[in-house]
């Protein structure tokens, strides 16, 4: 790191862990001064202790942000509209997060008069790009130090032995408790695993990984009935059909999701999936409360959005979650997108009724009164406006193309 640009400000995203401590340690050894910023997104985390522990290792200042709400409201809602998941499978929890994350801290760095910004994501994975791309978009100007992407940094701690070894040196407390063999990333949304003994993908995920979601075998024998109500594609109320506890605001809706889906086991998926960055990866995640959305949300925009435009939207959706994934959300693409996805939803109003049980969410009925569903018109006991006869010429003009293909298919050959 150039002379020159040391003795600066630097907002270091600090998570308490040892990695972190380390790095705002070794961000001082360089001569910067450090603010720590601490984003709480709904991980169990002890603020308070993460305060106290940065403060001892010498950070100048200490923010810890509160940004539960805006998370749900601002970045998890556009995704539940969008139905928002990567090459099929993965609903997101960990790419929605970072760019709410990387806003507050460039907002700390600006208000602070703080030229660079810091972070401790790998210099293999998805969260350097995620937090940078964010950074440069909101800060054109910031400076971004990735410790893990620094061969001097990288060079001395080659591993968690000598991690432990400089956190003694220099006072950081270390964990007392054995390292689970696997990292994991939590929020609000899921919390994820990967590397470690996790890196074969044929290994199995040990019982003991879960945290956020009881196993299904174990789960109650009785199922929760549930109501959703949605207006313009976002949930507003989730009321309980047995026992009558209702939710209606956005961050009470989903920690009350999360509740019912992880009693039930609901949201586990272990996949293999592709890296923006060109590798292939294997994640373990649990997505309770976001899972049961995704059901109920596809259920109420199915009833409620015409076909066509349903299927402009759904392409839309895919796009939407790959620039989410690759780090795009500040993009003016992804703008772009989410403004027609915003659009597509005006209509997406209603109560979505369902059942949580055992890893199963099921769908049991719905209502609205933007629905497009005419019951007369699509009876087998009602004829109503509709002539069966118009049928025969509808199903002939699309047959003139396949008889076609096929009729010039036979004499080719």
């Amino acid at each position: 790191i150039a002379e020159s640009l040391r003795k600066c400000t630097v907002v270091l995203a600090y998570s308490g862990g040892l990695d972190t401590s380390c790095i705002l340690v070794w961000l001082k050894e360089q001569g910067y001064d450090v603010i720590a910023y601490l984003a709480n997104i709904g991980q169990d985390e002890d603020f308070d202790a993460a305060r106290k522990k940065a403060e001892r290792l010498g950070a100048k200042k200490v923010f810890i942000e509160d940004l539960r709400a805006e998370f749900v409201e601002e970045f998890i809602w556009p995704s539940v509209q969008a139905s928002a998941i990567y090459e099929d499978r993965y609903l997101l929890g960990t790419s929605i997060a970072r760019p709410c994350i990387a806003r507050r801290q460039v907002q700390i760095a600006q208000k602070e008069c703080a030229q660079f910004v810091s972070h401790g994501a790998t210099g293999k994975g998805n969260d350097q790009i995620r937090f940078e791309l964010t950074c440069y978009a909101l800060y054109p100007d910031v400076k971004i130090i990735a410790p893990w992407r620094i061969p001097e940094f990288y060079n001395r701690f080659k591993g968690r032995k000598d991690l432990m070894e400089y956190a003694e040196k220099h006072g950081i407390p270390v964990p007392v408790t054995p390292k689970a063999p696997w990292s994991m990333d939590a929020n609000l949304m899921h919390i994820s695993y990967e590397s470690g003994i996790l890196e074969n993908p044929k290994s199995h995920a040990p019982s003991d990984l879960y945290l956020m979601t009881k196993n299904p075998e174990q789960s109650p024998n009785t199922p929760d009935m549930l109501e959703m109500e949605f207006k313009s594609g976002k949930p507003i109320k989730v009321s309980h059909v047995t026992d009558g506890t209702t939710k209606d605001t956005p961050l009470e809706i989903f920690l009350y999701l999360n509740e019912v889906g992880g009693k039930h086991g609901v949201g586990r998926i272990d996949i293999v999936e592709n890296r923006f960055i060109g590798m292939k990866s294997r994640g373990i995640y649990e997505t309770p409360g976001g899972t049961i959305l995704h059901h109920a949300h596809l259920d109420i925009e199915a009833f409620t959005m015409d076909r066509e435009v349903r299927r402009i939207k759904q392409g839309l959706g895919i796009k939407f979650s790959e620039l989410l994934y690759n780090g795009f959300w500040y993009s003016p693409e992804c703008e772009y997108v989410r403004h027609c996805i915003a659009k597509s939803q005006e209509n997406v109003e209603g109560k979505v009724q369902l059942s949580v049980f055992k890893g199963n969410v099921n769908i049991l009925g719905r209502e609205s009164p933007k629905s497009l569903y005419n019951e007369e018109l699509v009876s087998m006991d009602v004829q109503g406006e509709y002539n069966p006869c118009d049928a025969s010429g509808f199903i002939r003009i699309n047959a003139v193309r396949l008889r076609e293909h096929h009729r010039l298919q036979g004499l080719n050959q």
